[in-house]
């Protein structure tokens, strides 16, 4: 933490020195127009000025951890920093000298007496896994900077290995196997290579010196691979002759990639060079161009994982690179059917459409990466893996599980995240062969490393398989939709679809013919809160501020979007906000705005509900124009999202997390009413009119079926007693996580009408959950007489036994019936939404508290949230008793 903070004051005297001192600026513009031409012509200048100061802190990092090796000697980009670093001595704090003297020490005595190659290893990645996320943390969030465990680069490195031997009849020790991690953060798997034992003794000078190629695109990480993998060479060859690792480049992988998509690219190498490439960094520069001259093999490493900033505040949003997108437009997602494709560009997948382009296109090669597993069975990747089976002729997937964006007994099956706290995503290692002249499909083979495994049992698995050939592998079948697991079903495609293909189109041939998204504020912590009041005041506190700044940038047209302007305290940047400040549209407080919302499953909360300011209220407006009208909404799981499908009934705005980027099926919706227009089209109030959102379609065929006493309303609760049918829930898993609800109308009448009955009940009990009585036998033990009611968060005594909840210090709720758990929604039981969700919580980014007590305090309940639980816990059970009940269905 201290070097974060030196390395914040270096940035700003840095920023100084530049403004004031032009020997300064001159050698500044120098350097920042060499990473232009090196590295991407999108470097800022905070950029370099962050790089510099990684340069200043970790040069002697480096001295600490590796004895008697002068690096700022021996390394061409750190020589070529020297003129910079010059001038930037003088400014440097005596006490941060001290502090940063403290901190080498440190590091100094972490590495004594360390000779094992792999601890080595260890204690770098820890030691700069960690300060990177300490020090630098937009450079994390931008790049994706995690770092693989040791475990995991040995199993890429010799199953590819075994690949190249059972493919190609080849090692990667022979001679013109070019070698390249394109992402080598810290140099692990270039390092773990060489220490590896493959490559034979007598091989190694020629492999380390011609045949293996690394990219890094930032400094501090280029620096430790650089001595990391020099280090690890001298070592094995037993020599004090310093021979440096001419093969890694400080340079954007990425970047390089748009030359390479270029026409006849490689073969105009040279001049690109030269066109591209500055003086100001000749080694690297000449090193990039031999890159470019060179055939590639195999490609093995960690791709960025990053999607980009998590809000504009971040200010680290990625880079473009257009050609590398084309591609990907052009592969990728021209066989996708999907209507997102966002999640096509991902720096992970950008990373697979970079590496498959590059292999060697007349000799096949290898990719071995540990990456995302959300590919192998995102509904947007449906293009991305039917390329990989036209693309490649063997695929191997070792599924390392750990999606922690998942809850409950879901998240505990999942396991342990591969790379700790680096990624909530699940993880896979995949293995591509691209063997020359091959027709025909790829054979797909994988392999799940099974359920309920911690972060240290699934290393144990992989360190004692040792390669992909170790593991019993079973060969996939993709389908014509790109479906490798979970494959959907094809039965499901015959149902009538739940949305319209046209919204608010009246001849429709769907169950509705009108639904949208929940609410997306993009600024949940001010525009939501259990308080009343204290809602006011952060929506009028945020709007003045964004209002100041716009009267800012109107009078003064140098303004600069400083850190001031990034204050999270302040604001939350996002799309819409930015918009408006772009625009300069000053904003008005409406303190009629506010409306009940449902938040979270059984969770109610305050909403701005102002369209002007709200990043997507995407149709909601037209289901409730003003957030008071009268109607019920179906919210069912949006396509993509990772939890189980669920569904859950609202009469309130619903947020798009209410269920996982929930779609909203109304029983009615509003159209602004014409004076002129007469009422018999639907019920008009003064500036609306109701229309049905149940379609005219539907009900003629309900009536055909079962009568014409059926109604829209009959089949509105229809579709809510089915979508709980777990019947159908079961046998078209696969099917609604990639796609909305398609629902049959049973063939037995008294089905029909079960199912509608249940669907009433079900509404009436999750519209109603507030005053639902408590579950009788249930018991509420106070531990004095006149207890308080206030709530910090309630916990289970003993995470195995769920029949107890301590509310607070002073009530504990017992003999809770394990078939309340039963009733999960959303990823978890509803119970659990509650003991969640009425938390105080405390937003980090703004230092917002939002406590729920204050709903109860401001509606004059003290009660109200034990009340609520105990109301939720007998909603659960009885909810498990219909859903019970409900006909059984048979989909054959």
């Amino acid at each position: 933490a201290d070097v974060a903070k030196i390395a914040e004051r270096h940035i700003k005297q840095i920023k100084k020195l530049i403004e004031t001192n032009d020997k300064a600026r001159k050698t500044f513009d120098t350097f920042l127009n060499g990473l232009h031409k090196n590295i991407n012509p999108s470097v800022s200048e905070d950029t370099a000025i962050e790089m510099l100061a990684q340069h200043i802190i970790t040069q002697p990092v480096f001295e600490a951890l590796f004895e008697n090796y002068s690096f700022a000697q021996n390394n061409p980009m750190s020589r070529s920093l020297s003129k910079m670093i010059k001038l930037l001595n003088e400014t440097i704090d005596e006490d941060d000298v001290k502090s940063l003297e403290r901190f080498y020490k440190s590091v100094r005595q972490r590495a004594e007496g360390i000779d094992n190659a792999e601890a080595k290893q260890k204690i770098i990645v820890e030691l700069y896994d960690k300060f990177f996320k300490t020090a630098f943390p937009k450079v994390v969030e931008q790049l994706g900077i995690v770092y693989t465990p040791v475990e995991c680069v040995d199993f890429i490195i010799h199953s590819v290995e075994k690949v190249l031997q059972k493919e190609f009849g080849r090692s990667i020790s022979d001679e013109k196997v070019n070698v390249i991690d394109p992402f080598t953060g810290t140099g692990t798997f270039i390092t773990r290579l060489l220490q590896s034992g493959i490559i034979r003794k007598e091989d190694l000078e020629r492999k380390y010196k011609k045949e293996i190629s690394a990219n890094e695109f930032v400094l501090l990480a280029y620096y430790i691979a650089s001595i990391n993998i020099e280090n690890a060479y001298h070592d094995l060859m037993e020599t004090n002759e310093y021979t440096p690792f001419n093969g890694i480049c400080l340079t954007d992988t990425f970047q390089l990639g748009e030359q390479m998509y270029y026409k006849e690219a490689l073969k105009q190498v040279t001049e690109i060079g030269e066109a591209s490439f500055a003086p100001d960094f000749p080694e690297n520069s000449a090193r990039i161009k031999k890159q470019l001259n060179t055939p590639i093999t195999v490609i093995i490493g960690n791709p960025p994982y990053s999607v980009g900033q998590k809000s504009a505040n971040d200010n680290a949003q990625n880079q473009e690179y257009k050609l590398l997108n084309d591609r990907i437009a052009r592969t990728y997602a021209v066989g996708s059917k999907a209507n997102s494709l966002k999640a096509l560009y991902d720096s992970y997948i950008k990373a697979f459409r970079w590496a498959s382009d590059r292999l060697n296109d007349k000799e096949g090669g290898v990719i071995g990466f540990i990456s995302n597993a959300g590919w192998l069975d995102g509904l947007g990747m449906d293009g991305f893996r039917k390329s990989l089976v036209n693309e490649f002729s063997s695929v191997y997937v070792f599924n390392l599980r750990g999606n922690q964006r998942t809850s409950g007994e879901l998240s505990r099956k999942e396991g342990g995240k591969i790379f700790g706290s680096g990624s909530r995503t699940p993880i896979s290692i995949t293995i591509l062969v691209k063997k020359p002249n091959w027709n025909g499909k790829a054979k797909v083979f994988y392999h799940d490393i099974g359920d309920y495994l911690s972060r240290e049992e699934k290393l144990s698995i992989v360190a004692k398989a040792g390669d992909v050939f170790s593991l019993p592998l079973v060969e996939l079948h993709p389908n014509e939709h790109g479906d490798w697991i979970n494959q959907r079903n094809d039965k499901f495609s015959t149902y009538i679809p739940i949305e319209p293909e046209k919204k608010f189109d009246l001849k429709c041939k769907s169950w509705f013919n009108a639904h949208s998204l929940g609410i997306a504020s993009a600024a949940d912590v001010w525009f939501y809160d259990y308080s009343i009041q204290k809602c006011k005041s952060k929506v009028a506190s945020l709007l003045s501020f964004l209002n100041d700044r716009i009267e800012q940038s109107i009078t003064n047209p140098n303004y600069t979007k400083d850190d001031s302007h990034f204050d999270k305290t302040k604001i939350s940047w996002n799309d819409k906000l930015t918009g408006i400040f772009d625009k300069k549209i000053k904003q008005q407080y409406d303190d009629d705005a506010f409306v009940s919302s449902c938040y979270r499953p059984f969770v109610k909360m305050n909403l701005y509900y102002n369209t002007d300011v709200i990043q997507r209220t995407y149709q909601q407006t037209k289901l409730f124009p003003t957030g008071k009208e009268n109607n019920l909404v179906i919210s069912v799981k949006g396509i993509g999202e990772t939890k189980p499908f669920s569904c859950l009934i609202t009469n309130v705005v619903p947020d798009l997390g209410y269920i996982g980027c929930g779609q909203c099926f109304p029983l009615y919706y509003y159209e602004k009413s014409n004076p002129n227009e007469l009422s018999l089209f639907g019920e008009t109030t003064e500036d609306y009119i109701r229309r049905d959102a149940i379609s005219d379609f539907i009900l003629k065929q309900a009536q055909l079926m079962y009568g014409l006493r059926a109604s829209k309303e009959d089949l509105f609760y229809y579709v809510y007693g089915f979508l709980h049918s777990p019947d159908y829930r079961d046998t078209f898993a696969a099917d609604l996580k990639i796609m909305l609800p398609r629902i049959p109308l049973v063939e037995k009448v008294q089905d029909f009408w079960a199912f509608s009955k249940a669907g009433r009940e079900l509404a009436e009990l999750h519209l109603n959950y507030e005053t639902v009585e408590p579950y009788n036998g249930i018991n509420v033990e106070f531990s004095k007489d006149e207890p308080s009611y206030y709530v910090e968060k309630m916990r289970f005594p003993n995470k195995e036994d769920k029949s107890i909840i301590q509310f607070n210090p002073h009530i504990r709720i017992t003999n809770i019936p394990s078939e309340a758990y039963e009733y999960v929604v959303n990823g978890k039981s509803a119970i659990e939404w509650i003991m969640e969700r009425y938390a105080i919580s405390t937003d980090k980014a703004s230092g917002i508290v939002n406590n729920p007590n204050d709903w109860a305090a401001e509606h004059n309940n003290p009660r109200y949230i034990l009340d609520l639980l105990l109301s939720v816990i007998n909603v659960s059970v009885k909810t498990v008793e219909i859903v019970r009940g409900l006909p059984k269905v048979n989909f054959d």
